[in-house]
């Protein structure tokens, strides 16, 4: 998941004033009409997600390779909020057992996590393969057997092989032959045991983040190029590690393979002014559209608008070529269609309007491709890191708008969540957690969207990248001033859990006082 490295010193005074905004109860626009229509349906799935570097730790344990955030916070300590790093994290590759019970305390059916493609590949490429790592996560996966739960793999979040970075990573296009390999291992290794698994993590924050900016490791400030060349080839590697799995491991493994998109939600600052609506479509189409038309559009290929804008603006730039790389007609075909779900991560929704010329962006860049001027609304609650606001509407919208571009493909929200800065009553989660799984149920059932899934992010307080343990994500609290890494219950993890087991949202399971709506709550005598 995202995070921001700017995260406000103030945490205690932004938790008190985020409980008194969002001490409510349901936020959203309309209700039901029928008691049935306010539940979830028996087969949908929840479940709750975590990432390998974010909480395993033993980063040179077990025969485990170096990844590039290993390698770039050892060389560069000060890069992260609090100076840490990943190499103990949350200790669960030493405490995964405890955290399978935790997640089955939930009462969640599915535990997304990724692969440490380090771990596994200690030098990235499959002629050396770790046996240690191997068998740790054939433990992980038979603990999940006996507590009955179901495992949803990632192959890439993030963690890349050091000896591949130093090649240039996903700038490379020989890391598409790298992923292909490390995907056929993992499918031969590990298919007999996860039928659900996803590619790619978020490309658009990875690329856009490490690639075009310094936000991210490996921090290479290639905007405008290293950040396309990056998509351009996440998105190649995604689709060969499906094909070889639709033709070689799906006939009897019986798998599903997809792919986690992010996204935020753009809304037009002013709704009703054509500039605005068409720099919000803008943003969309440049931030989601760029790696979901290729994939789950009927025609494929980048989308016109993207394509137009990118090579206009390199032709003005004197480039010789588009900095978007472009794909052949085989690839195109090849791209097309090969997801079996869309795994959505949402976390927040920002305004959109026109640039002034105020707004000045480094030329080239995503940014100045994208040229829409982005704000938070300041009635919306920032209760942790600076960049994630609360409008749960905005999750509604987002799922109408992939059904209105890409059809009835299932949507899987692989990451929802919210930060704040730390405790056990955690009030403002619940209520997050509630109204956005609420606007969710909205979607499905007044908007016929066809979410199949619902994953919490994350189960563990983790290491959340540049903020590393400054912002807390997790239904459980970890302490991380403890050699134990002791874990402790939050109030949203029980109130996650109620939603779960009786599959409705009840808005009174954890009570808060009352205080002043905010401008997108309805009245709660309207709830059936």
């Amino acid at each position: 998941m995202r995070s921001s490295s700017k995260v406000a010193k103030i945490g205690a005074v932004l938790v008190s004033f985020s409980l008194l905004c969002l001490a409510h109860r349901a936020i959203a626009i309309e209700g039901f009409g029928n008691k049935e229509d306010y539940e979830f349906p028996e087969n949908f799935k929840f479940g709750v997600s975590t990432a390998a570097f974010q909480i395993e730790g033993a980063w040179n344990e077990g025969g485990k390779g170096e990844s590039m955030w290993d390698t770039y916070l050892h060389q560069h300590p000060e890069y992260t909020l609090d100076h840490s790093n990943g190499d103990i994290a949350a200790d669960s590759y030493h405490k995964y057992a405890e955290d399978v019970k935790l997640v089955k305390d939930l009462g969640v059916q599915y535990y997304r996590f990724s692969f440490s493609w380090p771990r596994l590949l200690p030098k990235g490429t499959d002629n050396k393969k770790n046996k240690d790592g191997i068998d740790y996560y054939h433990r992980l996966l038979k603990e999940l057997r006996k507590a009955n739960l179901t495992a949803m793999v990632t192959l890439f979040h993030w963690d890349m092989p050091t000896p591949l970075m130093d090649l240039g990573g996903w700038s490379n296009p020989k890391m598409v032959d790298y992923f292909l390999d490390y995907a056929r291992f993992v499918f031969t290794e590990f298919g007999d045991e996860v039928k659900i698994w996803t590619t790619m993590n978020e490309p658009q924050q990875h690329c856009y983040n490490g690639y075009g900016t310094n936000y991210f490791v490996p921090a290479l400030e290639s905007g405008g190029i290293g950040d396309y060349l990056c998509s351009h080839y996440m998105i190649l590697a995604h689709a060969k590690a499906y094909r070889l799995y639709e033709k070689e491991f799906k006939p009897y493994q019986n798998g599903r393979v997809g792919i986690t998109l992010d996204a935020f939600w753009a809304e037009p600052k002013n709704s009703i002014d054509p500039i605005d609506i068409e720099a919000a479509e803008r943003y969309r189409q440049m931030r989601v559209g760029i790696y979901a038309h290729p994939i789950f559009s009927k025609v494929g290929d980048y989308p016109p608008l993207v394509r137009n804008i990118i090579d206009g603006n390199s032709r003005q730039q004197n480039f010789t070529r588009s900095r978007l790389p472009v794909f052949s007609q085989d690839e195109i075909q090849e791209i097309k269609g090969s997801s079996d779900f869309f795994g959505l991560n949402h976390y927040t929704t920002y305004l959109m309007s026109q640039p002034t010329v105020n707004d000045t962006w480094t030329i080239p860049s995503w940014d100045h491709d994208t040229f829409v001027r982005m704000e938070q609304n300041p009635a919306w609650p920032i209760p942790g890191a600076d960049w994630l606001s609360i409008y749960p509407p905005g999750i509604r919208k987002l799922l109408n708008w992939i059904k209105n571009n890409y059809g009835d493909m299932p949507i899987i929200i692989t990451e929802n969540g919210m930060c704040d800065f730390g405790g056990l009553m955690d009030y403002t989660r619940v209520q997050y957690y509630n109204d956005y799984l609420y606007q969710t149920l909205l979607a499905m059932k007044k908007d016929y969207v066809n979410v199949e899934g619902y994953f919490a992010w994350t189960l563990l307080d983790d290491f959340e990248w540049t903020d590393g343990y400054a912002t807390k994500f997790g239904l459980y609290e970890v302490d991380f001033n403890s050699p134990e890494r002791t874990r402790r219950k939050k109030l949203s993890a029980d109130n996650y859990r109620n939603i779960v087991m009786t599959r409705k949202i009840d808005f009174d399971y954890i009570k808060q006082p009352r205080m002043k709506k905010l401008p997108y709550q309805r009245n709660e005598e309207n709830i059936v």
